[in-house]
């Protein structure tokens, strides 16, 4: 595993680190965008505070942070694929490169002790479940890792009540930033409330020492924050284009994996750029949101270590 030295230098300083998902880079994001955009996150993050920490693999081994050939060769090349950690092992034994998905990149980040983590929506329960048994892997990865996930929401695409009911069955906590409702990605409100609401970043960063301090950190924790209400889609434009989506896609043929991506790439082409400047606006709020958190929680901690040590 390889640590970008900025990053690795943060964490052995106890610096604020923020981690974040390569997909939207190599699948969320037409190119040559793509590019611009994921230095234009990290750029958020540290206008935030705190190292941005963007995570793949490259050449068979995971990179926590990448230097900005590295970022390039995500974003322009073709033999990037999508990797969950069901994936992780195999792509390494065969030193291929992958872009990480939530799932993955919440275990790596984890794994080198980030605990923060920003990205666009979270993957979930897709429609037609009880048939299919589709279900993102996002889910079942953050029943069983500690990081906090600042999203906006689930994709709208997805059965977004059914995702609530599996966060909930699964012990992953949900908490609206600023809201009472569970926000639907290209969308302020999903149609769902949330139970639990917070208002600074400093209040997040108490949940989380309080997590630690009663062990429940062992479990994700999610931090729906909503798109702003001058980037969202217009409701009646979203609604008509994710049914002509869904019908498409079944009349596609399209299953697994690549019901995401398909989706997506319908939204930005019938919306006219609409979908993809709602996609660009809530992730670079998001990594804003989520070093300020970070940040947040670092002084937390340090307060309460000067506190008991007087």
């Amino acid at each position: 595993m390889q640590v970008l030295p900025e990053v690795a230098d943060a964490l052995a300083a106890g610096r604020p680190v923020v981690a974040l998902e390569s997909t939207i880079i190599s699948y969320g994001l037409p190119r040559p965008d793509n590019l611009r955009v994921a230095r234009d996150i990290e750029a958020a993050v540290r206008a935030g505070g705190a190292v941005p920490a963007t995570i793949a693999i490259i050449g068979g081994e995971p990179h926590i942070g990448l230097d900005d050939a590295a970022l390039r060769h995500v974003a322009e090349s073709d033999t990037v694929v999508k990797v969950s950690v069901r994936d992780v092992a195999v792509l390494a034994a065969r030193c291929g490169d992958g872009a990480t998905t939530v799932a993955s990149t919440a275990h790596l980040a984890a794994t080198v002790g980030i605990s923060v983590f920003a990205t666009g929506g979270l993957g979930g329960v897709h429609r037609g479940a009880r048939d299919t048994w589709d279900e993102s892997a996002d889910l079942m990865t953050l029943s069983r890792t500690g990081v906090l996930v600042v999203c906006a929401g689930v994709k709208s695409i997805l059965d977004v009540g059914a995702t609530l009911e599996r966060l909930e069955s699964l012990n992953v906590g949900v908490i609206g930033y600023r809201t009472d409702r569970f926000p639907g990605f290209y969308l302020a409100d999903s149609g769902y409330p949330v139970g639990w609401r917070v208002e600074t970043p400093r209040q997040v960063a108490e949940v989380l020492h309080s997590r630690r301090q009663l062990g429940t950190d062992r479990y994700g924790l999610l931090l729906a924050n909503p798109i702003a209400p001058d980037d969202e889609m217009d409701r009646a434009l979203h609604d008509r284009v994710l049914g002509d989506a869904l019908a498409a896609a079944e009349a596609a043929g399209v299953h697994g994996k690549d019901v995401t991506p398909f989706l997506l790439e319908f939204f930005h082409r019938e919306t006219h750029g609409a979908s993809l400047a709602a996609n660009v606006a809530l992730v670079l709020s998001n990594a804003r949101l989520a070093a300020e958190i970070a940040s947040a929680d670092v002084d937390a901690e340090r307060s309460d270590a000067e506190e008991r040590r007087e």
